[in-house]
C-alpha cells in the first residue's frame, strides 16, 4: 500500500524538525563556544619564538622541566573516570564558603609591610613595603575555555575585579585556565595600568588579547625584573603548560618578590622538587610562601605537590609563615574538597611550622597572623 499525502506531509515536516533541531544543536554548540579560539591564545612567533629558543629550558620546538617528569602516571588498577562520575569524594562543601571583604591595609610602617589577601584558589595579593602585586587572578565562574562547560566555582570572588586597589605588577604562573583567565585580563587591562610578568612565551597570549607590549614582561627562570621598589625573580617550578591541545609552548614559573627588607615566594603549581632547596638557598629564607597544596592524585605525582610535600618544600626554602592556595575554589581533582588542608594542618603541626589558612579575602598580616581556627569545618 503506497503512502498517503497526510504521511507524505508528516513524514517531510519530520525530516524538517529533525533538521532544525540539528541545526539548533549546532548553533547551541556554535555559541557555547564563541570564545574558545581566543581563549586558546597565540602562537609563539617572531622575536618571542627566536628568544624562547635560546633558553636552557626550551629544545625541540617545547619547554622541559630539568628532570624527565609525566604529566600522567601510569593507573593500571584505577578507572580515572569512572572515579570522576562515581566517587564517592565530597568535592564541594555542604554549606556556604565563608567570603571576608578586606579593609584598607595597615599603614603604620610600610618600609616592613608584608600582608597577603588570598582571593580563593592561587589569585592572591601581596602587599610588600608599600607596593602591590598581583599573583595569578581568575575572577571568571569556570576555569575553561568555554563559558558554558569545565570546572565551576565553589565560591564568588570575595571582591569584585574593580574594586582591587591599585596594584604594582600582576605575576602570572604559567598559561593553564585556572592561572590565566582572558576575562580576568581584559578586566585588568580596563582598571588597573600595571605590567603583567610571565614566564617565557606566555607574552603571546597577552598579545593576542590586547595587552599593549610595554606591559608585558616575558622572564625566564633566573630572570629578574625591578618594578618600583621590588625585585621580582621568575625562578623555576616542575610542570608543564598549554591551553589546547599542544603542550609546553610556553614555559611556567614560581616567583619570588624581594623588597628591601621583606620577601615573599610563590610556588605557582608545581610537584616536589630539588629545585626549593636551591632557590631558598639563593633566595631565601623568605618571610611568607604561598605554596600549592590541593589537586594533586597519584595519577600525576611530579606536576602537583601532595600537602606533606609542600611542607617540605617550604622547609627547603627556609620559609617562615606558610600560607596554603589552590584549593577550596575549583574542583580539580579527585580528593575530598577540604583534603588537602586538613592534611597540611596535621603536617605542619608535626613538623612545627607556622600556618595560617586565611578566608577568601582575608588580609594575613604576615608578623600577625591570624591563629589556625579550622573555618572550612563547619562548612564541610
Amino acid at each position: 500500500m503506497g503512502e498517503t499525502a497526510d504521511q507524505a506531509v508528516e513524514r517531510a515536516l519530520g525530516r524538517r524538525l529533525w533538521r532544525m533541531a540539528g541545526l539548533a544543536a549546532l548553533a547551541g554548540v556554535a555559541w557555547a563556544g564563541r570564545d574558545v579560539p581566543a581563549q586558546l591564545g597565540g602562537r609563539l612567533t617572531g622575536a618571542r619564538a627566536e628568544r624562547a629558543a635560546r633558553s636552557p629550558q626550551f629544545r625541540d620546538g617545547t619547554f622541559h622541566n630539568r628532570a624527565g617528569t609525566r604529566s600522567m602516571a601510569a593507573s593500571p588498577d584505577r578507572n580515572l573516570l569512572k572515579e570522576l562520575v562515581f566517587g564517592k569524594q565530597k568535592r564541594r562543601p555542604g554549606a556556604a564558603v565563608p567570603l571576608l571583604r578586606p579593609p584598607s591595609a595597615p599603614t603604620s610602617d610600610t618600609g616592613r609591610e608584608l600582608n597577603v589577601v588570598w582571593y580563593g584558589h592561587a589569585s592572591c595579593l601581596i602587599e610588600i613595603e608599600g607596593h602591590r602585586v598581583l599573583v595569578d587572578p581568575v575572577w571568571s565562574d569556570r576555569c575553561s575555555p568555554s563559558t558554558r562547560v569545565g570546572p565551576l566555582r565553589i565560591h564568588q570572588p570575595p571582591v569584585r575585579l574593580d574594586e582591587l586597589p591599585p596594584v604594582d605588577a600582576i605575576l602570572i604562573s604559567h598559561d593553564h585556565y585556572d592561572h590565566l583567565d582572558l576575562a580576568t585580563v581584559r578586566g585588568l587591562l580596563a582598571h588597573q595600568s600595571a605590567p603583567f610578568l610571565v614566564p617565557l612565551g606566555v607574552g603571546a597570549h597577552l598579545d593576542r588579547w590586547g595587552v599593549p607590549e610595554e606591559r608585558i614582561v616575558e622572564l625566564d627562570w633566573s630572570e629578574s625584573h625591578r618594578v618600583g621598589g621590588l625585585t621580582i625573580t621568575a625562578t623555576a617550578a616542575q610542570h608543564f603548560s598549554g591551553r589546547g591541545l599542544r603542550r609546553d609552548g610556553t614555559l611556567w614559573s614560581s616567583w619570588v618578590v624581594a623588597g628591601t627588607h621583606r620577601r615573599a615566594f610563590y610556588t605557582g603549581d608545581s610537584g616536589y622538587f630539588d629545585g626549593y632547596a636551591e632557590i631558598g638557598a639563593e633566595h631565601g629564607p623568605f618571610d611568607v610562601t604561598l605554596m600549592q597544596i590541593g589537586a594533586y592524585d597519584r595519577a600525576w605525582p611530579s606536576i602537583h605537590m601532595f600537602p606533606e610535600e609542600a611542607v617540605a618544600a617550604h622547609l627547603d626554602l627556609r620559609g617562615g609563615l606558610f600560607i596554603p592556595v589552590h584549593w577550596a575554589t575549583f574542583n580539580l581533582a579527585l580528593h575530598d574538597w577540604a583534603e588537602p588542608v586538613n592534611r597540611l594542618w596535621a603536617e605542619a603541626k608535626a613538623r612545627d611550622v607556622r600556618l595560617a589558612v586565611p578566608r577568601p579575602g582575608e588580609r594575613v598580616v604576615v608578623d600577625e597572623p591570624p591563629a589556625v581556627d579550622g573555618w572550612w569545618e563547619a562548612v564541610a
